[in-house]
């Protein structure tokens, strides 16, 4: 028997034992998906090829690239972007996008069913059932949350127009129109507003109907007054306000209260 040094002895044992294992190169790498996105791009652009003739890459050059963005280290946003099924307080109304705190769209719009993501099907969904809510019959159509809180907002208006004495003028749609966003801070087209048949053209009291949407039709109260300078306005009203005072002072010095004993 030949006897062997213990460093061959030991080499050997180790190439026995090696050839027994079995390299498996397809489960060496983990199956689940990457969290993280590096976006990268040709340091050289590659040039155009012919027609029908696939584009020649050079292995130097056209295999350097440079980083772009790494979304590990980006950051985060703190707020979800989803799409509401139907009417939420103080979020909006069905279809519209909305961007809230994760706890919330997570633990208590998604599982209830009162949101949904932002994926393209469920926008096209949305588009297309608001598209036809628009041109459907008017009796089909679903008035909006904002619409709703316009109406529910008109009800309570009453619009003051002052008019020149010395001119000749005619309260028309248009002018109306410019009344409402300068008095309300509401914008209404011409065609969305109904007045009186009789042209109005004398100081008085009418009505202008506004329908929001095309559904919901309010009828605002309209005086028709004597048109008077801002500075003036102001300084009418200052003496208003003074006379208002005095009467009261007035009032107390008449009827002074009882004095506690």
């Amino acid at each position: 028997l030949s006897m062997l040094s213990p460093s061959r002895f030991a080499l050997q044992c180790l190439l026995r034992e090696f050839s027994k294992i079995t390299v498996s190169p397809a489960q060496s790498f983990s199956q689940t998906a990457s969290k993280n996105t590096v976006v990268v791009e040709r340091w050289w652009q590659v040039p155009l090829s012919k027609e029908g003739r696939p584009p020649r890459l050079y292995p130097r050059r056209h295999r350097v690239y440079r980083l772009v963005e790494d979304t590990k280290h980006s950051p985060k946003m703190d707020k979800m972007e989803l799409i509401l099924t139907q009417t939420v307080p103080k979020l909006g109304g069905r279809g519209d996008t909305v961007f809230v705190k994760k706890s919330l769209g997570r633990n208590k719009l998604l599982p209830e069913g009162l949101a949904v993501y932002p994926s393209p099907e469920n926008k096209e969904m949305f588009n297309e059932e608001l598209r036809q809510l628009r041109e459907g019959r008017v009796e089909d159509r679903i008035q909006t949350r904002t619409g709703k809180l316009t109406v529910e907002y008109l009800k309570k208006c009453h619009v003051e127009v002052g008019m020149k004495s010395n001119v000749k003028w005619e309260l028309t749609k248009e002018v109306m129109c410019r009344q409402l966003l300068l008095k309300l801070g509401v914008f209404a087209p011409p065609h969305a507003l109904t007045l009186p048949d009789e042209p109005i053209a004398d100081l008085g009291e009418y009505w202008c109907e506004v329908k929001v949407n095309g559904i919901d039709a309010v009828r605002i109260p309209v005086s028709v007054v004597n048109f008077i300078k801002p500075r003036k306005q102001r300084y009418l009203n200052r003496l208003k306000r003074q006379a208002q005072e005095q009467e009261q002072e007035q009032e107390e010095s008449q009827h002074p209260k009882d004095e506690e004993p």
